[in-house]
């Protein structure tokens, strides 16, 4: 084979791995999503049949945020320490069969137990499959791709809605919990087909390189953890803090809305169940649109613009909702603020990833994000602690403050394209 045929042959076996990867970490994420609006859609069902007060139920969601945040900060450091792929597999396996287990359960206690579990799971597949998403994909299209992949989450949320929709009435809250060990089969499936990145492989062959070379010079010395590399180098400690307290708000506001949006529709709104899964299907669809021409725009005329704008957008229109929200207004009301705190999230995965070398990038998006999250996991008990003593859309209005914080912050201190994750 001369040489410009090898040159053809390796570009589409490059170009088929790609799409591949493409393909089952959209899946991936497609399952978070749907996984993490389970719990939503079953919440007034589970104060039901547990007798929960409002603090206890949006006390769950914060156990499932909880658990994100600490499997994000331990699957960014198995993603450097193990393997892309192999990190995306075992986090599948995890949340799968857990959520699955929540079918089980007869207390608060043991669901919040099983749930905080699960979440490990969750937390970690998200820094996961973004983190070997954005080492495949080239610079000039890395947003657009990496905003197509957020939609995932998005399609999630539409198939939890529907299926909520469809078993809650018929079988109960138990069965929608039960059909999640399914994407055990995709994980198998993804571990057998999809290779770990070059970028990764490079990483450590050049960490055991230099590991190598300390032994035979007889200086070898324990080699410092990711974090203390991370502090250690001023850039990269000024970008953890930044995304850290910026994904710390994002996450107050977008899962504190998230989680308690259905029930406010339902509680303060009056809607019946059949109404109020079609409002947030038509909710969760301008989201995906949001996402995916955020990924469009930010390649363009960048990141940072594109994140400000959604996060200061959504920020808006969250105050717009509560207070002038009607039976004739709401449905529109909703696509737009689907689309709005779409985009941030649209942004997010290819902002973050070039703000960090590979040689850590797992760990610094894994801790910054999900050090964030820890700060988030307080939002759906908070919304549920004003709701007893006031109303969900007093709690909407302090999340809307949340996004204005998380938008100011990145168009302050955060640039565009620090690292090429395909080089760098």
């Amino acid at each position: 084979m001369d040489a410009a045929a090898q040159a053809s042959a390796t570009a589409h076996a490059k170009s088929s791995t790609w799409v591949l990867v493409f393909i089952f970490c959209f899946l991936g994420l497609l399952i978070d999503g749907a996984d993490l609006m389970l719990l939503s859609y079953s919440l007034n069902s589970l104060k039901t049949e547990f007798g929960l007060t409002n603090v206890e139920a949006g006390s769950l969601g914060s156990f499932t945020l909880a658990g994100m945040a600490i499997g994000g900060i331990y699957g960014g450091w198995a993603c450097d320490r193990f393997g892309r792929v192999k990190t995306v597999v075992w986090s599948i396996l995890l949340f799968s069969v857990g959520t699955a287990v929540l079918g089980l359960t007869h207390s608060y206690w043991e669901f919040a137990l099983i749930r905080f579990l699960a979440s490990l799971g969750i937390g970690a597949l998200y820094v996961a499959c973004n983190t070997l998403m954005s080492e495949y994909v080239p610079t000039r299209y890395r947003t657009t791709v990496l905003g197509t992949l957020q939609a995932g989450w998005s399609v999630g949320y539409i198939v939890a809605t529907l299926l909520a929709g469809w078993i809650l009435p018929n079988h109960g809250w138990r069965w929608l919990f039960y059909i999640a060990i399914i994407p055990v089969v995709l994980a198998l499936v993804m571990q057998r087909f999809v290779p770990e990145p070059q970028a990764w492989i490079n990483a450590q062959a050049e960490r055991a390189k230099q590991t190598l070379a300390g032994i035979r010079s007889g200086s070898a010395q324990k080699r410092d953890s990711m974090y203390k590399q991370i502090f250690a180098d001023p850039q990269s400690r000024r970008m953890f803090i930044c995304w850290a307290l910026t994904a710390g708000f994002l996450q107050f506001g977008y899962y504190g809305v998230n989680n308690w949006m259905p029930t406010y529709l339902e509680s303060e709104l009056g809607m019946n169940l059949k109404s109020m899964t079609s409002y947030m299907v038509g909710t969760y669809t301008a989201m995906i649109l949001g996402k995916v021409l955020a990924g469009m725009a930010a390649d363009r005329i960048g990141r940072r613009t594109v994140f400000a704008f959604g996060a200061l957008g959504t920020a808006v229109f969250l105050p717009v909702i509560v207070l002038f929200q009607s039976q004739e207004n709401i449905l529109w009301m909703l696509i737009v603020f689907g689309f709005l705190y779409g985009i941030p999230y649209g942004v997010n995965a290819t902002y973050m990833t070039e703000s960090f070398e590979a040689k850590f990038r797992g760990s610094a998006v894994g801790g910054a994000y999900n050090i964030g999250r820890l700060g988030a996991a307080v939002a759906p008990a908070a919304i549920g602690f004003l709701a007893s003593h006031g109303s969900i859309g007093v709690g909407f209005l302090v999340m809307g403050a949340a996004y204005f914080i998380c938008g100011v912050i990145p168009a302050m201190f955060i640039r565009d394209k620090q690292f090429d994750p395909q080089k760098q």
